[in-house]
């Protein structure tokens, strides 16, 4: 029965993978393929060209003023400003940090100081900071704008 066994399996499988042979000239008159892709990747992709192209703009840091609105031991109160603030000014960063035992908030990336304290009117005038707002000079981070670039290129 081994004997039988033995010989039979390597006939086996010679014929299967004969049988698994396909001719070029078979595949090359057959049909088409098709891909189904999905459209977002289209988006991602753009988007991604986009980033890449922002980062290779240069430098994303420089000297400028950033408004120190809150320094308080209170967790609310620095979470409220904070609420407040991203809902009021949607285009300006909020940084939140914590120096034991006080969480500070800084508010805003400024090139001018000018910049700076038009917003520090306007927080004042809104009374959302009870407290003195100080403009502090400190390194913030730019956008790169995408027109500068292409006005010094030409």
């Amino acid at each position: 029965m081994k004997k039988i066994f033995s010989f039979l399996l390597p006939v086996f499988f010679a014929w299967q993978a004969s049988a698994q042979t396909v001719s070029v000239k078979d595949t090359a008159t057959e049909g088409k393929i098709t891909v189904f892709k999905d459209s977002r990747l289209d988006v991602l992709a753009k988007k991604e060209a986009a980033l890449n192209e922002t980062y290779s703009l240069g430098p994303r840091s420089a000297k400028g003023y950033r408004l120190m609105l809150l320094s308080t031991s209170e967790r609310p109160a620095a979470m409220k400003l904070r609420a407040q603030l991203l809902q009021q000014f949607p285009e300006q960063k909020v940084y939140m940090s914590f120096q034991p035992p006080y969480i500070k908030i800084r508010f805003g990336n400024f090139l001018e100081k000018e910049d700076a304290d038009k917003y520090r009117k306007e927080i004042i005038r809104t009374k959302m900071v009870a407290n003195n707002i100080y403009v502090l000079p400190e390194i913030i981070e730019i956008k790169p704008e995408k027109d500068k670039e292409k006005d010094s290129n030409n």
